[in-house]
Protein backbone atom coordinates (compact mmCIF):
# COMPACT_ATOMS: atom_id res chain seq x y z
CA UNK A 1 0.00 0.00 0.00
CA UNK A 2 1.48 3.51 -0.81
CA UNK A 3 1.76 6.24 2.07
CA UNK A 4 0.84 9.74 1.63
CA UNK A 5 4.79 10.21 0.82
CA UNK A 6 5.06 7.92 -2.14
CA UNK A 7 1.18 9.52 -3.79
CA UNK A 8 2.50 13.00 -2.65
CA UNK A 9 6.14 12.02 -4.88
CA UNK A 10 4.37 10.24 -7.89
CA UNK A 11 1.98 12.82 -8.34
CA UNK A 12 4.33 15.21 -8.18
CA UNK A 13 6.44 14.29 -10.77
CA UNK A 14 3.73 13.56 -12.98
CA UNK A 15 3.16 17.44 -12.66
CA UNK A 16 6.22 18.49 -13.23
CA UNK A 17 6.66 16.63 -16.47
CA UNK A 18 3.00 17.18 -17.46
CA UNK A 19 2.06 13.52 -17.42
CA UNK A 20 -0.44 15.48 -15.32
CA UNK A 21 -1.32 18.61 -17.71
CA UNK A 22 -2.04 21.75 -16.05
CA UNK A 23 -5.99 22.15 -15.78
CA UNK A 24 -6.44 18.47 -14.91
CA UNK A 25 -8.84 16.97 -12.65
CA UNK A 26 -8.16 15.22 -9.57
CA UNK A 27 -10.50 13.61 -8.22
CA UNK A 28 -9.67 12.17 -4.17
CA UNK A 29 -12.16 8.75 -5.08
CA UNK A 30 -10.18 8.11 -8.70
CA UNK A 31 -6.71 8.67 -7.20
CA UNK A 32 -7.67 6.73 -3.50
CA UNK A 33 -8.88 3.64 -6.54
CA UNK A 34 -6.00 4.33 -8.09
CA UNK A 35 -3.80 4.05 -5.39
CA UNK A 36 -5.50 1.48 -3.49
CA UNK A 37 -5.40 3.39 -0.15
CA UNK A 38 -8.26 5.57 1.35
CA UNK A 39 -9.06 8.88 0.94
CA UNK A 40 -7.06 10.42 4.14
CA UNK A 41 -3.51 9.55 2.82
CA UNK A 42 -4.08 10.99 -1.38
CA UNK A 43 -6.13 14.35 0.83
CA UNK A 44 -2.92 14.57 2.44
CA UNK A 45 -0.77 14.62 -0.39
CA UNK A 46 -3.16 16.83 -2.50
CA UNK A 47 -2.97 19.37 0.58
CA UNK A 48 0.91 18.93 0.23
CA UNK A 49 0.91 19.98 -3.41
CA UNK A 50 -1.18 22.70 -2.68
CA UNK A 51 0.94 24.41 -0.30
CA UNK A 52 3.77 24.24 -3.67
CA UNK A 53 0.99 25.62 -5.21
CA UNK A 54 1.01 22.75 -7.86
CA UNK A 55 -2.60 22.07 -7.37
CA UNK A 56 -5.45 24.62 -6.32
CA UNK A 57 -9.05 23.57 -5.09
CA UNK A 58 -12.09 23.62 -7.02
CA UNK A 59 -14.85 24.53 -5.38
CA UNK A 60 -17.32 21.29 -5.03
CA UNK A 61 -15.52 19.93 -7.93
CA UNK A 62 -12.30 18.78 -5.94
CA UNK A 63 -8.76 19.82 -7.03
CA UNK A 64 -6.79 20.05 -10.21
CA UNK A 65 -3.47 20.96 -11.55
CA UNK A 66 -2.94 24.54 -11.21
CA UNK A 67 -2.82 26.10 -14.57
CA UNK A 68 0.52 28.17 -15.48
CA UNK A 69 -0.56 31.50 -15.99
CA UNK A 70 1.29 34.56 -18.01
CA UNK A 71 1.89 36.61 -14.56
CA UNK A 72 2.72 33.44 -12.51
CA UNK A 73 5.50 32.15 -15.53
CA UNK A 74 6.76 35.62 -15.45
CA UNK A 75 7.34 36.33 -11.82
CA UNK A 76 8.83 32.43 -11.72
CA UNK A 77 11.34 33.37 -14.84
CA UNK A 78 12.36 37.03 -12.85
CA UNK A 79 12.97 35.08 -9.72
CA UNK A 80 15.45 32.75 -11.26
CA UNK A 81 17.26 35.49 -13.06
CA UNK A 82 17.88 37.06 -9.89
CA UNK A 83 19.05 34.03 -8.33
CA UNK A 84 21.01 32.13 -10.53
CA UNK A 85 22.82 35.86 -11.65
CA UNK A 86 23.65 35.62 -8.14
CA UNK A 87 25.03 32.20 -7.71
CA UNK A 88 27.20 32.26 -10.68
CA UNK A 89 28.57 35.57 -9.28
CA UNK A 90 29.21 34.38 -5.95
CA UNK A 91 30.54 30.68 -7.76
CA UNK A 92 33.18 32.67 -9.89
CA UNK A 93 34.66 34.36 -6.41
CA UNK A 94 34.20 31.55 -4.34
CA UNK A 95 34.04 27.93 -5.67
CA UNK A 96 37.08 26.03 -5.60
CA UNK A 97 38.92 25.35 -8.74
CA UNK A 98 38.27 21.52 -8.75
CA UNK A 99 34.46 22.25 -8.31
CA UNK A 100 34.40 24.52 -11.54
CA UNK A 101 36.57 22.14 -13.45
CA UNK A 102 33.56 19.31 -12.51
CA UNK A 103 31.18 21.23 -14.39
CA UNK A 104 32.77 19.77 -17.37
CA UNK A 105 30.73 16.77 -17.11
CA UNK A 106 27.64 19.13 -18.63
CA UNK A 107 29.53 19.99 -21.83
CA UNK A 108 27.72 17.12 -23.53
CA UNK A 109 24.81 14.63 -23.87
CA UNK A 110 23.92 11.78 -25.35
CA UNK A 111 22.70 12.34 -29.22
CA UNK A 112 19.56 10.72 -28.63
CA UNK A 113 18.30 11.78 -25.10
CA UNK A 114 14.86 12.17 -24.55
CA UNK A 115 13.20 15.38 -23.26
CA UNK A 116 12.48 14.05 -19.78
CA UNK A 117 15.75 13.06 -19.65
CA UNK A 118 17.75 16.03 -20.86
CA UNK A 119 15.30 18.32 -17.90
CA UNK A 120 16.57 16.18 -15.05
CA UNK A 121 20.25 16.95 -16.40
CA UNK A 122 19.54 20.47 -17.28
CA UNK A 123 18.33 20.59 -13.28
CA UNK A 124 21.26 19.03 -12.25
CA UNK A 125 23.08 21.39 -13.92
CA UNK A 126 21.56 24.36 -12.49
CA UNK A 127 21.48 22.83 -8.96
CA UNK A 128 24.99 22.36 -9.19
CA UNK A 129 26.01 26.32 -9.93
CA UNK A 130 23.92 26.86 -6.42
CA UNK A 131 25.69 24.47 -4.75
CA UNK A 132 29.01 26.25 -5.85
CA UNK A 133 27.83 29.46 -4.44
CA UNK A 134 28.62 28.37 -1.24
CA UNK A 135 25.28 30.01 0.12
CA UNK A 136 23.35 27.75 1.17
CA UNK A 137 20.14 29.46 1.96
CA UNK A 138 20.46 31.10 -1.54
CA UNK A 139 20.93 27.32 -2.81
CA UNK A 140 17.75 25.89 -1.19
CA UNK A 141 15.48 29.12 -2.72
CA UNK A 142 17.05 28.48 -5.90
CA UNK A 143 16.82 24.22 -5.92
CA UNK A 144 13.36 24.20 -5.14
CA UNK A 145 12.22 27.01 -7.81
CA UNK A 146 14.05 25.36 -10.55
CA UNK A 147 12.29 22.42 -9.05
CA UNK A 148 8.82 23.44 -8.89
CA UNK A 149 9.27 25.42 -12.96
CA UNK A 150 11.00 21.63 -14.46
CA UNK A 151 6.89 21.78 -16.64
CA UNK A 152 7.76 25.13 -18.23
CA UNK A 153 11.14 23.98 -19.07
CA UNK A 154 9.39 21.00 -20.80
CA UNK A 155 7.31 23.29 -22.16
CA UNK A 156 9.93 25.56 -23.26
CA UNK A 157 12.11 22.56 -24.80
CA UNK A 158 8.97 22.02 -26.99
CA UNK A 159 8.43 25.32 -28.44
CA UNK A 160 12.50 24.63 -29.80
CA UNK A 161 12.33 23.63 -33.65
CA UNK A 162 12.32 19.98 -33.61
CA UNK A 163 12.63 19.99 -29.64
CA UNK A 164 16.99 20.52 -30.43
CA UNK A 165 18.69 20.72 -27.14
CA UNK A 166 21.88 21.38 -28.57
CA UNK A 167 21.57 25.36 -27.94
CA UNK A 168 20.67 24.93 -24.56
CA UNK A 169 23.90 23.36 -23.90
CA UNK A 170 26.31 25.42 -26.00
CA UNK A 171 25.13 27.88 -23.66
CA UNK A 172 25.86 26.05 -20.36
CA UNK A 173 29.31 25.64 -21.63
CA UNK A 174 29.51 29.58 -22.38
CA UNK A 175 28.18 29.90 -18.77
CA UNK A 176 31.20 27.40 -17.93
CA UNK A 177 33.80 28.80 -19.57
CA UNK A 178 33.01 32.20 -17.99
CA UNK A 179 32.98 30.24 -14.52
CA UNK A 180 36.13 28.70 -14.88
CA UNK A 181 37.91 32.02 -16.33
CA UNK A 182 36.43 33.76 -12.89
CA UNK A 183 34.85 36.29 -14.70
CA UNK A 184 31.30 36.54 -12.34
CA UNK A 185 30.31 39.46 -14.52
CA UNK A 186 29.93 37.60 -17.61
CA UNK A 187 28.69 34.38 -16.40
CA UNK A 188 25.57 36.58 -14.57
CA UNK A 189 25.16 37.76 -18.24
CA UNK A 190 25.12 34.96 -20.19
CA UNK A 191 22.83 33.30 -17.67
CA UNK A 192 20.07 36.14 -17.95
CA UNK A 193 20.20 35.66 -21.33
CA UNK A 194 19.95 31.87 -20.49
CA UNK A 195 17.12 32.52 -18.79
CA UNK A 196 15.42 35.04 -20.56
CA UNK A 197 15.15 33.07 -23.74
CA UNK A 198 13.95 30.25 -21.91
CA UNK A 199 11.08 32.72 -20.88
CA UNK A 200 10.68 34.08 -24.34
CA UNK A 201 9.69 30.38 -25.52
CA UNK A 202 7.83 29.52 -22.33
CA UNK A 203 5.60 32.93 -22.67
CA UNK A 204 4.96 32.52 -26.44
CA UNK A 205 3.38 29.48 -25.86
CA UNK A 206 1.40 30.53 -23.31
CA UNK A 207 0.06 33.36 -25.36
CA UNK A 208 -1.74 30.45 -27.61
CA UNK A 209 -1.99 27.46 -25.60
CA UNK A 210 -4.36 26.16 -23.11
CA UNK A 211 -2.33 26.11 -20.15
CA UNK A 212 -2.93 29.22 -19.27
CA UNK A 213 -5.65 30.78 -17.13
Amino acid sequence: MLLRDDIYTTLRGEILTCALLPGSDLREQQLAQRFSVSKSPVREALLQLQREHLVEVVSRQGYRVTPISMSDARDMYSLRMVLESACVIAAAHQAKDETLAALDVHRKVPKQISTEEFIRRNREFHCELFRASGNERMEAVARELIEQMDRMTLISIHAIKGHDTVQLVQEHCRIINALQARNGRLAAKLMREHVGAAAKRMLKVLGSSAVMT
